[in-house]
């Protein structure tokens, strides 16, 4: 039995959005892929790393460019999505395996990645452990109060050997986390992806773009221009999904 830690690094740019498959559905499109593969004695017996060429945005957007440093141009030479997942799919599966990440919401955009460019996920495991909220009760605190990944690895002393907000080095540093406070009361969960189809709708809630754009321009004291429009719109709704919470 063998834990896959692992981490996706995830681009949005309606600009240049592709009419291709259900894009509208998975807005969050995988841009990399970073994985460290522990056996059951906490031991790193293999890694994976690797970019993608994106199918359906054209362009890596500016807000994601300054964030994880991945740019358009880095890209263009990469494999697609699917040859890539084929690739990931054999490092996760040759052994029985339960997943570890930092915050849930990787697992979800890598089953809903996988749905939307038409393969199957029946190689992925389903059991996962969240190591996020472990290390709130480690500390002793709050079990709401969750840690960035960054703060955790200087609290626990790890070493600063790689990027932060890159999928590998994420990877890295969660699975070090895992091995430094690893108990046996840390017992996976079941991920079910199905359970995002059956779960009863939320009404649906508009923003006020207008409002939400007059805010930052009475900030500034200055109009906004398109393409400071569009990042805070791509900050906004990327803030709504947790997946920066490290």
């Amino acid at each position: 039995m063998n834990y896959i830690v692992f981490d996706l690094e995830l681009n949005q740019d309606f600009s240049s959005l592709q009419p291709v498959g259900k894009s509208a559905r998975a807005p969050f499109e995988i841009i990399q892929i970073g994985a460290v593969k522990l056996d059951s004695e906490l031991n790193i017996i293999e890694t994976f790393n690797r970019y993608i060429k994106p199918i359906f945005y054209s362009r890596v957007n500016p807000f994601i460019t300054e964030l994880t440093g991945i740019t358009t141009g880095q890209l263009q030479s990469e494999e697609q999505f699917p040859e890539i997942y084929s690739t990931f799919s054999e490092f996760v599966s040759r052994t029985d395996s339960i997943f570890c990440v930092w915050g849930v919401s990787d697992i979800k955009e890598l089953f809903r990645n996988v749905e939307n460019h038409h393969l199957s996920s029946k190689f992925l495991p389903t059991r996962y452990i969240n190591i996020q909220p472990y290390v709130s009760l480690y500390f002793n605190f709050d079990p709401g109060n969750l840690l960035r990944l960054q703060h955790a690895v200087e609290a626990l002393n790890i070493p600063i050997k790689h990027q932060f907000h890159n999928a590998f080095g994420d990877a890295f540093y969660t699975a070090e986390i895992f091995k430094k406070i690893y108990n046996s009361f840390m017992q996976p969960k079941h991920y079910d992806p199905s359970g995002l189809i059956i779960k009863p709708r939320q009404p649906r809630r508009e923003i006020d773009i207008n409002a939400l754009i007059a805010q930052f321009e009475k900030m500034y004291s200055r109009q906004m221009t398109a393409e400071e429009k569009s990042i805070i719109m791509l900050a906004y709704k990327m803030g709504k999904t947790h997946q920066f919470l490290k």
